[in-house]
């Protein structure tokens, strides 16, 4: 028998990393202190589970249970680039599963980490039944944990998935720096990894067959009324349906930095009062167009003085709706509003995209597969489309992919609030199980 272990139980084993005493919740950068432990927490468990753990050229952590003998049958495979091993076994049209450990600043611990750590209940479920008999694999299987989903530190989500599936150009990537002026070639190398190496993948991405992600639900899409029971209590897992496609851009609004006190209100160019008008142009055109989503969660003045007129301020807007060309045009009308707003304060402005994510639907075969797998645990979850972005969106560019979603009773996500039942989470581990048992 092998030593199952709850996924309760794996997440309260890590849920003093990074906690945020500012904040509140957790703050888990890529390559922070805090996102470190979390991979070596995640080595040594699936290294406990016997699963083989490498690394590959863009930072991906990959745990791989190889079929006895090594290889998925009737493969052809290649060895995971960047492993540091030539005799790697066969895995071409490996099932993986995963998610991510980074979180935004101050973010729940359920993000992420909740995917992780049910992948690893679920690869002792699927071990059990192998022991047992009544499972029987023809496919290898690996555990997937992706760096910078969220792009907190480097400001472009998905960032890891994104170089593998060569979705970013490396050169851009490679260019990023973070709030203290590192680069992201420069942490990257201090992690260990090859700038010079990293990028698309096509050799790692032949072995993926089919990638399930497993996602605590960031909203209320489970708790709505169409869903709900007399309790008044949602489906425990839902399956994804869609992601909203989504970006985020950079407004640089440039005036006159100067003294706070011996400068007129007359005479100031100042980019902080245009910065505060298009922060409520934003909502105020979000509002006005169904299914959109806009916000301006960071602004950077500089120099940042309390005493200062500020020369320039840097704000970030994310917009997010169904329709792509709806968003594009939300982006065009803010960033019109934009050009009024600092012309008429006597400052400039600057718009630059930082990164764009289309809409996406999840492969359909693979999609009804994993409603007729859950079902057997959580008869009629429902199929959920989703605002928020995730590695599978990326990697449904170039390979099936689908997604699993676990209720969170809160609805509220990037924050300390974040919630799910342990209850639920052991249903959304069960789920997982025969969707993976199903597939392999």
């Amino acid at each position: 028998m092998v030593n199952t272990t709850s996924v309760n139980t794996l997440l309260r084993a890590i849920e003093d990393t990074g906690r945020d005493g500012r904040r509140g919740g957790y703050s888990r950068p890529v390559y922070s202190t805090a996102e470190g432990d979390l991979r070596a927490w995640f080595t040594a468990e699936a290294s406990r589970r016997g699963l083989s753990v490498e690394t590959d050229r863009n930072g991906i952590l990959w745990a791989w249970w190889d079929l006895p003998g090594g290889g998925s049958k009737g493969s052809g495979g290649a060895p995971v680039p960047g492993s540091g091993t030539d005799s790697a076994p066969e895995r071409r049209g490996a099932l993986v599963t995963g998610s991510h450990l980074d979180s935004v600043p101050g973010g729940g611990a359920f993000d992420g980490p909740l995917g992780v750590a049910s992948a690893l209940a679920a690869v002792d479920i699927l071990q059990d039944r192998e022991n047992t008999g009544s499972l029987q694999r023809n496919r290898a299987l690996a555990v997937a944990v992706f760096p910078e989903e969220e792009g907190s530190r480097f400001g472009v989500a998905c960032l890891g998935s994104r170089l593998l599936a060569g979705a970013i150009e490396p050169r851009k990537a490679l260019a990023l720096r973070d709030a203290d002026g590192n680069t992201f070639a420069d942490v990257s190398r201090a992690n260990g990894l090859d700038p010079d190496r990293m990028g698309r993948d096509d050799a790692t991405l032949s072995l993926i067959g089919d990638f399930v992600e497993l996602h605590v639900e960031q909203g209320k899409g489970l708790n709505t009324e169409e869903f709900t029971d007399a309790a008044g209590r949602g489906p425990a897992v839902a399956v994804a349906g869609s992601i909203l496609g989504h970006g985020r851009w950079r407004f640089s609004i440039t005036g006159q930095g100067n003294h706070a006190g011996t400068t007129l209100m007359a005479d100031r160019s100042d980019p902080m009062v245009a910065a505060a008008q298009l922060i409520v142009a934003v909502r105020q055109t979000a509002a006005s167009q169904s299914g959109a989503r806009a916000t301006v969660g960071r602004l950077e003045p500089v120099p940042g003085g309390t005493n200062v007129i500020a020369s320039r301020v840097d704000l970030w807007l994310d917009v997010r709706h169904p329709d792509d060309a709806v968003t594009a045009a939300l982006v065009e009308k803010i960033h019109g509003q934009a050009q009024k707003i600092a012309a008429f304060e006597g400052c400039s402005v600057q718009l630059t995209e930082e990164s764009f994510s289309g809409t996406v639907h999840f492969d359909p075969a693979l999609q009804r597969a994993l409603a007729q797998s859950v079902a057997r645990t959580v008869p009629g979850a429902p199929v959920l489309a989703t605002g928020a972005g995730h590695d599978a969106g990326v990697l449904a560019a170039r390979v099936p992919t689908g997604m699993l979603f676990v209720r969170n009773p809160s609805g509220i996500s990037h924050s300390p609030e974040e919630y799910v039942e342990d209850g639920d989470a052991e249903l959304g581990v069960q789920a997982l199980a025969d969707v993976l048992q199903d597939l392999l």
